[in-house]
């Protein structure tokens, strides 16, 4: 049996605003961990939406808050007028945190991962969300000296790309230095592969020039994924 097929749902921010995502449910949701998904710039699109049902299928409870409220886009130059628009502070500690905690009504255990853009608002979501048990960050960061490494106090596992140009790998080892130097719980897994080398839509000419979909890492990448979970989230 296939789990529930996902559903959009309303869910309340912590100051009382009103927001919706994408749900997956697994096929026994009882004591399931769950798992809020940020999207990448496209916003909350099929690719994205495929994630939450990936994790749903592997057990997990799993959200997608929709950042852009009901916006969406394949062109490049939307998708950063798009993301430029957006309060990334507020997107973390209002839209993901809220989806944070709709979730621990439901699940004990609530962790957080992010692609590109999302992986950047993982990593704000850590330092804000004293609910989050666990972190998982594909391949993005914001600018360093807005992460209060010290207020990070679950595990997190990182996939980063060495070719990538959007996020420079050598940021990469700054912020482990940075994480380190707190004594933050993590592990970072690097790939000779390009920008959202999981994202299976990244291939052929509709994909942008910086990005490149490689399915051997991707495939890695989940298998590692689902292993940290499997230790971090289950009982």
């Amino acid at each position: 049996m296939k789990p529930t097929p996902g559903s959009m749902i309303s869910f309340q921010r912590p100051d009382g605003q009103q927001l919706q995502g994408y749900l997956a449910t697994p096929e026994k949701p009882e004591g399931a961990p769950a798992i809020v998904v940020i999207q990448e710039w496209w916003g909350l699109n099929d690719q994205i939406r495929g994630v939450a049902d990936r994790l749903a299928q592997s057990g997990y409870l799993a959200l997608v808050p929709d950042l852009y409220r009901g916006k969406m886009t394949v062109e490049e130059e939307e998708a950063h007028h798009l993301m430029s628009g957006l309060d990334f502070g507020d997107a973390a500690g209002q839209d993901v945190r809220g989806a944070v905690q709709y979730l621990k009504q439901r699940s004990e255990r609530v962790a957080v991962m992010g692609y590109c853009m999302g992986g950047a608002l993982t990593l704000l979501s850590l330092c804000q969300t004293p609910e989050v048990s666990a972190g998982v960050v594909w391949y993005g960061f914001p600018p360093l000296e807005y992460i209060d490494a010290s207020k990070i106090k679950v595990p997190v596992i990182g996939h980063w790309a060495t070719q990538d140009d959007a996020f420079s790998i050598e940021t990469v080892g700054a912020l482990e230095t940075k994480l380190s130097d707190a004594k933050v719980n993590f592990e970072f897994h690097r790939y000779l592969a390009r920008h959202a080398f999981a994202n299976e839509t990244a291939v052929g000419p509709s994909r942008i020039a910086i990005t490149q979909y490689d399915p051997v890492w991707a495939q890695l990448a989940w298998d590692r994924t689902l292993t940290f979970l499997g230790r971090t989230m289950w009982a």
